[in-house]
């Protein structure tokens, strides 16, 4: 990891936020107390960052400098609303398209998916910010860079960006292998949030049940299920083709 990517200490990590840094989460260690920490709870509250209490031992395997209880890691990628984003998409005359995450925890995959979602027109990225891969430096190599060009918004709930995509009148379509209909049958020409789940069970059942859609990809072989990156890249070439087939 690199450690460039990482704020430790109290008052290092309270500047920090007061600075609006963008901080993608915290480490505080157990137990940890004092006004500084106090305070430094209170800010990523203010700012809806999460935090996590965990041992020490896990904050020294991070770092070697001195750390005081607390490590704040930088996201090397900006945020952008969800609304803002669409709202944008619409105005340009385009077709919004977003390509959201249900706990993808593996930088590689994220990385890779951030690059396929830049090479066929997505318009962003929609990720819990708990629970999800990290948006540091392997992700953005993983991207080739993608991650830096595609807006990525997170947020609090998955379930919560989900209903304010479809209050913008985008279909959410999951993708599984529990579809009701094949990637050649479904409808893909019209606003649409593509949900892709996490590599070893898939989506959650939760947002399964908001799905206006459950679309699987065909399959031939005997293993049954495809990486969530290759899967991602598939299904949006599928939207691309679509689209250009209805223009």
């Amino acid at each position: 990891m690199a450690q460039n990517d990482l704020v430790c200490g109290v008052w290092p990590v309270i500047e920090a936020l007061r600075a609006g840094k963008n901080v993608e989460r915290l480490l505080i260690r157990r137990e940890a107390g004092g006004d500084g920490i106090k305070e430094i709870r209170q800010l990523a509250l203010d700012r809806d960052i999460p935090w996590q209490p965990v041992p020490v031992a896990k904050l020294d395997r991070l770092t070697k400098t001195e750390h005081q209880g607390v490590i704040a890691y930088l996201s090397q990628v900006e945020e952008q609303d969800l609304d803002e984003v669409i709202t944008m998409a619409y105005e340009c005359g385009e077709t919004p398209l977003i390509v959201a995450l249900d706990s993808v925890t593996d930088v590689r995959n994220l990385g890779a998916i951030a690059r396929s979602a830049e090479v066929f027109g997505a318009h962003a990225l929609l990720v819990p910010k708990s629970g999800t891969a990290r948006l540091g430096p392997d992700a953005v190599k993983s991207s080739a860079g993608a991650l830096l060009r595609k807006p990525v918004c997170r947020v609090n709930k998955f379930s919560d960006g989900l209903f304010r995509a479809r209050e913008h009148g985008l279909r959410i379509v999951a993708i599984t292998e529990k579809g009701t209909q094949f990637l050649d049958d479904a409808d893909l020409s019209g606003p649409i949030a593509i949900v892709m789940g996490a590599e070893d069970e898939g989506i959650s059942d939760s947002v399964l049940r908001m799905a206006d859609d459950l679309v699987k990809i065909p399959m031939a072989g005997s293993i049954g299920s495809l990486n969530v990156s290759v899967a991602t890249g598939i299904i949006l070439h599928a939207v691309l083709k679509a689209r250009n087939v209805a223009k």
